[in-house]
């Protein structure tokens, strides 16, 4: 029954990983494996010995000797665990995307381009390499490069120069979201997960991810593509007069997050709730001021007597907040059986046996970079929540910011391996085979120097 199980699991990852060649969104196969996956395990669970406990993290003692109705129990016990964990991130998600929408329904975002006052092509891609960093630690990379793409496309015109500047975009996304608990979904998946906090995951990672980001930039801004100057385009009159205060007032309501986690103990959803209503609060307030949008936009009139609220969960990601509750449901399956257990011990033999030499230290850095690597290729959401389930390690582990920084930057190497790319991917109408030509290999470099840093500094201090 494992190797069925198993089977299933590896086709819904092809799936979703040949989503743009099958034209099915990956939400589909994410959905359909976790409820085929589940399904399976409740007809079968009479012929399951093994049965891990999540909380204890460990395998149960004699679960094979329980009774049907024993075994079901401890099914629908695990299975509303598991439902409660990922709510926990989801909701969190809801919250952010949320505020986000809130912000740029002011046009809040706006405020942003009138940082871009240059026409040195260098300069600008230091200016959008610094915001893309900071950006993505405060609203997570996803959204800063869908903000700062938007914003590119205001300021450079000719499309040919743009894609090289949304290259180095992704790369500097994917290192800002890394160091942050909320700058990336895997990120926050080990915060909420209890495996890393605020502080230590600043500390140990604020300075690789910054390499990680400087390094691909620095050499990327001796190129062709980033020399001369360009045309900047006239500023558009801003939307809404308050959109400076509502960018502000949002950004920091999202960055209060961790410090109401670290103040009350509480689930960061809780205070991404409370963050929520303060915004929603004043984005009430102001739109009833009668002065919210001008005419720029044809359909502001007639937003402008909803609520903002309303318009903003009109707009948010909902398939990718299914897709994550399909993906983390399905591995948590595997993870009940052990399965993910099994597999990390049996990595870690096989990378000791590549090289008896390496100590368990050693052998374990080696085995989160083949997964940085390996998140290039596949989603890291899936890879980060097998990991949940692969290690053992005590809250703060250097191996769990290891982590955090290798699923975070390591989806750089390809355009398709994070989703500030995949968005970007999109928006700009980048090719695959460009980007792994032209961009791949800056990503690559900026990846490793910000292992080598991550593993010296820890040898260090």
């Amino acid at each position: 029954m494992e190797t069925i199980l198993i089977a299933i699991f590896v086709l819904g990852y092809l799936a979703i990983t040949l989503e743009h060649n099958l034209k099915i969104d990956k939400l589909i196969p994410a959905l359909a494996m976790m409820a085929i996956l589940w399904a399976m395990m409740a007809f079968g669970i009479d012929g399951f010995t093994t049965w891990f406990d999540s909380g204890k993290h460990a395998l149960m003692d004699g679960f094979g000797d329980l009774g049907h109705e024993d075994k079901m129990h401890m099914l629908e016990e695990t299975l509303l665990h598991h439902l409660g964990k990922t709510s926990e991130i989801l909701v969190f998600l809801l919250g952010a995307m949320t505020i986000v929408e809130i912000i740029d329904y002011f046009d809040g975002f706006a405020t942003i381009k009138s940082y871009v006052k240059t026409r040195s092509k260098r300069k600008i891609l230091w200016i959008f390499a610094f915001l893309a960093f900071i950006l993505s630690a405060i609203i997570d990379n996803l959204t800063a490069t869908i903000v700062l793409v938007s914003i590119l496309q205001k300021v450079v015109r000719d499309r040919n120069v743009r894609i090289w500047y949304a290259g180095l975009i992704i790369i500097a996304a994917n290192a800002g979201g890394a160091w942050s608990p909320i700058g990336d979904v895997t990120t926050t998946m080990l915060w909420i997960g209890n495996k890393v906090t605020t502080a230590k995951l600043i500390g140990y990672l604020l300075v690789p991810s910054l390499v990680c980001m400087l390094v691909p930039t620095f050499i990327a801004s001796f190129m062709p593509a980033f020399k001369g100057e360009i045309d900047l385009e006239e500023a558009a009159p801003a939307k809404s007069k308050f959109g400076s205060t509502m960018l502000y007032l949002g950004l920091g309501a999202i960055v209060f997050v961790p410090i109401f986690k670290t103040v009350t103990h509480l689930p960061p959803y809780v205070g991404m709730m409370l963050s929520l209503a303060v915004v929603a609060t004043f984005a009430e307030i102001y739109s009833s001021s009668k002065i919210t949008i001008s005419s720029v936009d044809p359909e502001s009139d007639a937003e402008a007597h909803h609520s903002p609220v309303h318009s903003a969960l009109t707009k948010i990601e909902l398939p990718s907040i299914l897709f994550f509750l399909g993906i983390l449901m399905a591995v948590a399956a595997l993870e009940s059986l052990g399965l993910l257990f099994n597999f990390a011990e049996n990595l870690k033999q096989s990378v000791g046996l590549l090289g008896t030499e390496l100590e368990g230290t050693q052998v374990s850095d080696l085995v989160v970079i083949i997964l940085g690597i390996g998140s290039a290729i596949i989603d890291n959401v899936p890879l980060v929540a097998a990991s949940l389930g692969m290690f053992s390690e005590p809250i703060d582990n250097p191996l769990w910011h290891f982590i955090a920084y290798s699923a975070g930057t390591g989806g750089s190497m390809l355009i398709i391996g994070s989703a500030a790319g995949v968005v970007a991917m999109g928006m700009e109408k980048i090719d695959f085979f460009w980007y792994l030509r032209k961009i791949a290999w800056l990503a690559f470099i900026g990846f490793i120097a910000g292992a080598i840093c991550f593993v010296g500094m820890r040898y260090f201090f």
